[in-house]
């Protein structure tokens, strides 16, 4: 049986701002911006390629057994490119600040590009959830 993460809750304090921030800045597809009960919203959107998306939600009760994230605690998601500096020119020139891209060195972290899976870039939300970028060697499907 297949497990396959295909939905992660993402943290915020306001929707529009966040819908615009991940749309119009990070290039993410709308799939639903919808109110399914009063006052229930539920944004889902998904990265260009990606089988996994994000959601918001906004008065939504807490499933059970799970905890509420404050926005901005959410860290460390990552996406994977082929071409990172294209990727990062892309999201500077839709407004994004994103980090220089940098790899893992003999004294940590360091400015450049690294060897094959060794080049990564970071970059926030408006509410301050962060994101990583990493280049990989080929599309998904190739690897």
């Amino acid at each position: 049986m297949n497990w396959t993460l295909e939905v992660v809750p993402v943290p915020v304090t306001d929707m529009d701002r966040a819908k615009e921030f991940y749309a119009d800045k990070a290039g993410f597809k709308v799939d639903l911006d919808d109110e399914v009960a009063p006052g229930m919203r539920i944004i889902q959107m998904t990265p260009p390629g990606s089988r996994c998306s994000i959601v918001m939600l906004q008065g939504m009760p807490e499933a059970p057994g799970m905890k509420s994230m404050a926005p901005g605690t959410l860290q460390g998601l990552q996406l994977c490119v082929t071409d990172i500096e294209a990727a990062r020119e892309e999201l500077v020139g839709r407004g994004v600040e994103v980090s220089p891209v940098r790899h893992v060195g003999a004294t940590g972290w360091e400015d450049g590009k690294g060897e094959t899976w060794n080049s990564f870039m970071s970059f926030e939300d408006p509410d301050g959830n962060g994101w990583v970028v990493q280049e990989a060697p080929a599309e998904l499907s190739e690897r």
